[in-house]
């Protein structure tokens, strides 16, 4: 191992040890810590945005492109520059509309990837995989799921005893589904974070081999 990877391994032990030490506490060093990641992960955003964002999209354009291009790009230049009034909250007013766009545009990408990208895809696996066993405890678990919302979770005083007790049954088979579905969810998040604490154990463990004499 050279300098520079020792400084670097040296490093990542030294941060390891210090988030882990949140286990006994909150303290000021798991604070420094996490400051550093924070700043780290801003600092490289930074540098993806600069250098795959807005010098290949806007700035080169914009000093080389024609002159429909550049009058194009003054639309999001401008809109970028309001943004920097919202730091004072006297001018903040001015970065309204900037903002307004941004959710705008989110909310149109959210909903656009929520429907297109799952909605529809979970749709046409469901119905490409359907067959009498897998396809029928989709069905019946969707169906008992919208159920619940419906029944269980807004109560209807003017029903009947025997649809009140239908509702009620579909209900509770919703409650299941649901139950399994957060149980796979968190055992899935768990696992992730079992593997992240394995990869953090086995690299302090090749760590310290660098300096034991066996």
């Amino acid at each position: 191992m050279n300098l520079p990877e020792l400084i670097g391994t040296a490093l990542g032990f030294l941060l390891t040890i210090v988030v882990f030490s949140y286990l006994l506490g909150d303290n000021p060093f798991f604070r420094l810590a996490i400051h550093l990641f924070i700043g780290v992960a801003a600092g490289y955003v930074a540098i993806v945005v600069i250098y795959n964002v807005l010098l290949p999209r806007l700035f080169l354009p914009l000093i080389f492109g024609s002159w429909g291009e550049r009058g194009i790009l003054l639309v999001p230049l401008i809109l970028g520059l309001l943004l920097f009034f919202k730091i004072s909250p006297r001018t903040a007013w001015l970065g309204r509309a900037s903002m307004a766009t941004l959710v705008g545009i989110g909310a149109a990408v959210a909903i656009g990837g929520a429907v297109i990208g799952t909605l529809f895809s979970q749709m046409e696996a469901a119905i490409n995989a359907f067959n009498l066993g897998n396809g029928l405890i989709m069905l019946v678990g969707t169906l008992a799921t919208l159920a619940y919302f419906q029944f269980g979770v807004r109560k209807n005083d003017q029903q009947d005893g025997v649809v009140q007790q239908l509702s009620t049954g579909i209900s509770a088979a919703g409650k299941f589904f649901i139950a399994i579905a957060f149980g796979v969810l968190f055992a899935g998040v768990y696992t992730a974070a079992l593997a992240a604490f394995t990869e953090r154990i086995t690299s302090l463990w090749a760590f310290l081999q660098n300096f034991l004499p066996f």
